[in-house]
């Protein structure tokens, strides 16, 4: 199971993954300032992450492809 599942429906539009990007960058920089060093530095590799997933290294599954049909069972 994966963090995040970069081949969702939902990751497919760009402003949805930059949002999610910008608000965990947001939340690092409020807990940096808030004097909250452990949870900054857990946000700060949540958000190096999503931006790592979502942004750099992210390539949308061709939407025309449908996964393989399972035969029904019994």
């Amino acid at each position: 199971m994966k963090f995040i599942d970069p081949d969702h429906p939902f990751y497919r539009p760009l402003w949805r993954r930059l949002l999610l990007v910008g608000v965990c960058a947001a939340w690092t920089a409020v807990e940096f300032y808030n004097g909250e060093q452990t949870w900054g530095t857990i946000f700060l590799v949540v958000s190096a992450y999503a931006f790592a997933q979502l942004i750099l290294f992210f390539k949308p599954s061709d939407p025309a492809a449908k996964p393989p049909e399972q035969e029904p069972k019994g």
